[in-house]
């Protein structure tokens, strides 16, 4: 173990070696146009990879997803800088690192560290009405907590309220429906695409405003159909022998309180760096960082730091808490960031591209974006690769300007926000949260479907969903 971290250590340290060594006088917007498709290999390699080794080669992808993710960056970085002008390739890969994905890594460490700190003790019985307002707690604060932080904090007191009962799979399902998923939907909190948007340029404010009434419709028809489902169940089960209950009911309290008030200064922060406007930039290997941005940043690690230190070591124990997630994370979205560069600037070349076809396809007869088109394809892709790739992907494919995705371009961008977010509920890949829960309830003795019958569920209660919502927003 030892050695591969050596071995990963010095590969990253000689691909920055790279980036902060090359010349800078031939710097310059990477020429999409001139790509052949053949680049956006390596991005497309990170992705299955994530998809498919987890299924089909668990113990190979354990032990080496950073050695897997590492070697399909390098796969694109090496041959990249040996054909084009090494300037121009280390200001790209600079802005994507130190603008897009330390920015990212740190908001999502800081609300996984503070989240982690909250521990929800004591036991309810899990009746329908009781589940009903457990998954709607947890689909309110998703968007304050992310939908990582907000599974995370939920997911056990839902467990321990229905671990008396028979039939409770589809509690833990429609928790990864609604908390692990469309809950992450109003704030660039909520969801990584969002954040992404908002790094972009998009308001914080703008998926509140513009998410919302899809949100409700969508929530409002899941947790009725789970209500049906969940009374009906809950009725069956009392004509089976009772099944001893684990723990019984114990008054709920909350430990860790201080990570609240940690939670609201990670929104202080984020909200901070989108109205504060000192005008004070820093240039990093061409990239300008904003002294407000900086800011935001050191605010969260801060913020981090301090629930570490302030959290007793037994409520992170009760909550099971490790690095482990976040660690994956870090590795796996490193290979993202890096890979989609080539993607991103073919995108951006439209009908001269190599993605002349997608375009084509996500663009109606009168030459204005299919906004119908747009959701699905965003969340057809979200479903089986990660979504916060998939939402830059389609965001850049759109316009790449936040400022005409905000004005003219509404409502493509709330296709492919909604996209994004909400269909990364339709498979067990399709978001990072959506494993984690699956496992966490496997541990706790739940027996979870498979990955298409997991899918039967989604395509059952989440497809119905999601096509009133093209009929009502996109058609």
């Amino acid at each position: 173990m030892g050695t591969s971290r050596r071995i990963i250590g010095i590969a990253l340290l000689a691909f920055f070696g790279i980036l902060t060594t090359a010349p800078a006088h031939a710097a310059g917007a990477l020429d999409g146009a001139s790509l052949s498709g053949l680049w956006a290999v390596p991005f497309a390699g990170v992705l299955l990879s994530i998809a498919v080794l987890p299924l089909a080669a668990p113990a190979l992808w354990h032990h080496h997803y950073g050695k897997i993710a590492l070697g399909w960056t390098l796969a694109f970085v090496v041959p990249f800088l040996a054909t084009h002008p090494a300037g121009a390739v280390v200001e790209t890969m600079a802005h994507v690192m130190l603008a897009e994905y330390l920015p990212f890594l740190i908001l999502i460490g800081s609300l996984f560290t503070i989240a982690g700190g909250v521990l929800v003790r004591g036991n309810i019985h899990g009746s329908a009405g009781m589940n009903v307002r457990l998954l709607g707690i947890g689909t309110l604060i998703a968007s304050i907590t992310g939908t990582t932080g907000a599974a995370m904090l939920m997911i056990r007191p839902v467990l321990r309220a229905n671990d008396e009962r028979r039939h409770n799979a589809h509690v833990v399902i429609f928790f990864i429906f609604l908390v692990a998923n469309v809950g992450g939907s109003l704030t660039p909190l909520g969801d990584p695409p969002l954040f992404l948007g908002f790094l972009k340029g998009v308001d914080f404010f703008w998926p509140t405003v513009h998410l919302a009434a899809p949100m409700l419709l969508v929530c409002a028809i899941l947790l009725c159909s789970f209500y049906v489902l969940d009374v009906w169940l809950y009725r069956f089960d009392t004509h089976l022998p009772p099944k001893p209950d684990p723990t019984p009911d114990t008054r709920v309290r909350l430990d860790g309180k201080i990570n609240l008030f940690l939670l609201a200064g990670v929104v202080a922060a984020v909200l901070l760096s989108g109205v504060w406007k000192p005008g004070i930039d820093f240039v990093v290997l061409g990239t300008h960082m904003s002294l407000e941005g900086l800011a935001r940043d050191v605010i969260l690690i801060g913020l981090a730091a301090l629930s570490w230190m302030l959290t007793p070591v037994d409520v992170r124990e009760g909550n099971d808490f490790t690095w482990g997630p976040i660690v994956e994370v870090a590795k796996l979205f490193f290979g993202i960031f890096a890979t989609i560069v080539p993607v991103i600037a073919m995108l951006r070349a439209g009908p001269e591209g190599a993605f002349a076809p997608i375009v084509a396809l996500v663009t109606g007869p009168d030459g204005k974006p299919a906004d119908a088109m747009y959701f699905w394809m965003s969340g057809g892709l979200s479903s089986f690769l990660d979504n916060a790739p998939t939402y830059l992907v389609f965001f850049n494919l759109a316009s790449g300007d936040a400022t005409e995705m905000m004005g003219p371009l509404a409502s493509t961008l709330l296709a492919i926000s909604a996209g994004s977010v909400f269909m990364g509920a339709n498979t067990y890949i399709g978001n990072a949260p959506n494993f984690m829960v699956k496992s966490i309830a496997e541990a706790g003795g739940v027996k979870m479907p498979s990955f298409v019958g997991y899918m039967a569920w989604s395509c059952a209660f989440l497809i119905p969903c999601f096509a009133i919502v093209t009929f009502f927003f996109f058609r």
